[in-house]
């Protein structure tokens, strides 16, 4: 029997934690739940300590200050692989992917066989509720930038709700991962390409924020602009090597 691990990082989303564990259980039973805490000041760590305390499926990573959202994700594979999982699912903390697509993206993933499901705003049937345009100018730009730099043919590759073959992850040198904020979902496709994973998207809806603060920024969005970039040279300038070669 498949042994599955659904993960969200965290920075200060007491407001919604509490509730967004409770859908979790109530959509995807099966699952553990994995916080990774990037020393909340608003007690969403000490609300998931004591949880975990209390409830031996559910797990946390403490990690006492912000050292970006990339680097929180890659503390869920490693746990994820490290424990013998067979599928990790990522999701925003924020409700912003909702819960109950969960056994959705699993299902395509162990009946298809594939590798990475990604729950999609942009493959028909997903869409955006609540973001104002320059927001969705923002978003469509970093994915038009990433298949190109990248050589991506997935149309979501910034969004964060995905379930990956755990057996893939283990594949990957995540040593190798260079991005430690927001360009990190674009980054891993990129490494999972390169071993030659197996890619799906499913339609859901995206929900901006309710309750909370956003954590991304201008300043943040153009970093991972820059990154993708960086790496998309370092794809190209492999590739002219491996010619003259």
């Amino acid at each position: 029997m498949s042994k599955y691990l659904v993960a969200a990082a965290t920075y200060n989303e007491m407001e919604n934690l509490p509730e967004l564990v409770r859908k979790i259980g109530e959509s995807f039973p099966e699952a553990d739940i994995l916080v990774v805490d990037d020393g909340s000041a608003d007690g969403t760590g000490d609300w998931a300590a004591k949880r975990a305390r209390e409830d031996l499926r559910f797990f946390l990573i403490e990690r006492g200050a912000k050292k970006g959202l990339g680097t929180a994700v890659l503390e869920a594979f490693r746990f994820a692989v490290d424990r013998k999982y067979d599928y990790l699912v990522n999701l925003d903390a924020d409700f912003s992917h909702p819960p109950e697509m969960i056994p959705r993206l699993v299902e395509v993933a162990e009946r298809e066989g594939i590798d990475v499901v990604i729950g999609s705003r942009y493959v028909r049937g997903g869409k955006i509720v609540g973001w104002p345009l320059r927001r969705k100018v923002m978003s469509r730009g970093i994915n038009f930038l990433a298949r190109r730099a990248l050589h991506l043919s997935t149309k979501d590759n910034s969004g964060a709700f995905r379930c990956y073959r755990v057996e893939t992850l283990r594949r990957l040198d995540l040593t190798r991962v260079r991005s430690r904020g927001y360009s990190f979902f674009e980054e891993i496709l990129f490494r999972l390409k390169s071993v030659g994973a197996s890619f799906r998207e499913i339609p859901i809806t995206f929900t901006d924020r309710v309750r909370g603060e956003s954590k991304i920024n201008k300043t943040e969005a153009f970093r991972a602009l820059l990154l993708l970039i960086s790496i998309g040279f370092e794809k190209g300038s492999a590739e002219g090597t491996k010619k003259k070669g």
